[in-house]
């Protein structure tokens, strides 16, 4: 397949101080296909950028777009996805991570599952986990909470296919550069998914710490605002209308001689405080809802981008960016 072809498929990887994990994941991905067109978005690395050599050695054609700072996993991947979609219209896209734990033998399995036209995007489950007993007990409060806060069930990641269509509607949602996952639950694409083994890492020890985990937790949440506001305002009012309903009780029980001094008094003003406050946050909850509404500010992802470098093996003049970007070509 020429890289002129807009059919090619790509493959989106962010990278962060990872050179020796993604140069082992281009010569696992050119095993897999040798066609496959690259797309690496290096995400402000330091001390470990990525190089065209790392790509070129794996003999695979691919750009490595290189970030004027760290922006985090999510916002990288979005650069990456708004990269392809504007360059390369109507080619399938794979999304993954460069650490090894999504397996580039997997994606064939996920092409296949793409292959029906009543699928949009197929996103990768995990099969087995080995984690930590914190970690799983987190991971298990932290999907009732979305459940019950959102409506929706997120057990999925990054790892994922995507139709040309498909990345085109995503890459017009600024839920997008928020949460990769939650923009796709939302996006009202149709999906599908498939279980897949996770891989062990190639190299190095994750970035990821338990507050970076924590904060990707209520980034998931943020997608869905709306709907978390609301039901917190439906349950305030209820705690409200209760309190409400409530307050009577203890006047009557005074007046009946069945409480003790100064009991029906703290109770009333207790009750009295809870519906002052949960009917106040049902107020805020409800003008936050409406806040969020309207909040239709769109990002530039070539604002993000520092440099790009190129590894292809025909001619650059029949390449289909050349001549598009009027980035800097890195050294």
């Amino acid at each position: 397949m020429n890289v002129s072809d807009t059919q090619t498929l790509i493959i989106i990887t962010p990278a962060f101080e990872d050179r020796e994990a993604s140069t082992r994941l281009f010569k696992e991905l050119a095993a897999v296909n040798p066609n496959i067109f690259v797309v690496a978005v290096d995400d402000g690395s330091v001390r470990e950028p990525l190089t065209p050599i790392a790509l070129k050695s794996s003999g695979l054609k691919g750009v490595i777009l290189s970030l004027k700072r760290n922006v985090g996993h999510q916002q990288a991947i979005a650069i990456g996805i708004n990269y392809v979609a504007e360059h390369f219209p109507c080619s399938t896209i794979v999304v993954m991570d460069s650490d090894g734990e999504d397996l580039p033998v997997s994606i064939n399995i996920m092409l296949e599952k793409l292959l029906s036209e009543e699928i949009d995007i197929v996103v990768a489950q995990r099969k087995n986990r080995v984690e930590t007993l914190d970690f799983k007990i987190f991971y298990f409060v932290y999907k009732y909470l979305f459940r019950m806060l959102s409506g929706q069930t997120i057990s999925f990641g990054n790892f994922m296919a995507i139709k040309p269509h498909a990345a085109q509607r995503l890459a017009s949602m600024e839920e997008l550069w928020i949460h990769i996952a939650g923009c796709v639950l939302i996006s009202k694409l149709r999906m599908n998914s498939v279980l897949i083994d996770r891989g062990a890492r190639y190299a190095g020890h994750s970035k990821m710490n338990f507050v970076g985990l924590v904060l990707h937790g209520f980034k998931a949440l943020m997608i869905f605002a709306e709907e978390v506001l609301v039901r917190v305002g439906i349950a305030c009012a209820s705690v409200a209308l209760l309190s409400f309903i409530a307050m009577p009780v203890p006047l009557v029980l005074k007046g009946f001689g069945m409480a003790t001094p100064g009991w029906s008094s703290v109770l009333f003003g207790l009750l009295m405080l809870i519906f002052i406050q949960t009917g106040a946050l049902t107020l805020l909850t409800l003008l936050l809802t409406g806040l969020t509404k309207f909040n239709t500010s769109t990002r530039n992802y070539r604002d993000y981008i520092l440099s790009y470098s190129f590894v292809i093996k025909d001619d650059f003049d029949k390449h289909p960016l050349h001549g598009v970007n009027k980035w800097k070509e890195r050294p």
